[in-house]
């Protein structure tokens, strides 16, 4: 009686312990659903992590491209003030309204490079706000300018309009000197007509080339 009591309780005390054995594997579902979570909330950082460095990168690569640009533009600015146009006040020669006498006007002239720079002054000879001064020159054309070494050659047009009596040639070459004379790199001129040489411009005044300082 007493074995069989025994043998019982063995197998009660077993019965109970192989429930609460079997009760434990429940618990393991709610631990993987946390792993699981903590491994979704990992993925996500390590996504943000990466669009950040992309985000970072792109930023990076855009402040390149701007930098590139200002670099342009300063590159153009400093093209554009080499070719920037110079200024300079110079003295300019017409006879009176009766060309009797020369009349001295300062004037300012505007100009790119040397050979412009004389071009403007023989162009300066053309036109005066002044209606009681004659300008000697206002008919001819002016073609072209240049200075090697010291001579300064000009080439220009006469239309029958743009000659004068012997007096007014006389004053127009002594307008022309004195214009190109006050630079003092200017050691003569040649004049030609039309790219000729000539003995004289308007067939009074014979001219002794190259001109030469008084």
């Amino acid at each position: 009686m007493n074995r069989k009591l025994i043998v019982s309780g063995m197998l009660a005390l077993l019965l109970v312990l192989s429930t609460g054995c079997g009760q434990k594997p429940q618990v393991s579902p709610s631990n993987g659903v946390t792993q699981e979570q903590v491994g979704a909330d990992g993925n996500s950082d390590s996504q943000s992590s990466d669009n950040e460095q992309g985000s970072n990168s792109g930023q990076e690569g855009n402040t390149g491209d701007s930098g590139q640009s200002g670099n342009g533009a300063n590159q153009e600015t400093g093209g554009n003030s080499v070719n920037a146009k110079k200024t300079a006040k110079i003295e300019t020669y017409f006879s009176d309204d009766q060309m009797l006498e020369m009349q001295k006007v300062e004037q300012e002239i505007t100009y790119a490079s040397d050979d412009d720079k004389y071009l403007a002054a023989l162009k300066a000879l053309q036109s005066t706000e002044d209606q009681k001064l004659f300008p000697l020159w206002g008919k001819a054309v002016f073609n072209s300018a240049q200075i090697k070494n010291g001579e300064v050659v000009v080439d220009l047009s006469l239309p029958n309009e743009a000659r004068l009596g012997a007096g007014g040639e006389a004053m127009a070459l002594d307008a022309l000197k004195q214009t190109l004379f006050q630079f003092s790199e200017v050691k003569s001129i040649q004049l030609l007509v039309d790219g000729q040489q000539v003995d004289t411009l308007m067939g009074h005044v014979e001219l002794e080339q190259p001109l030469t300082r008084n």
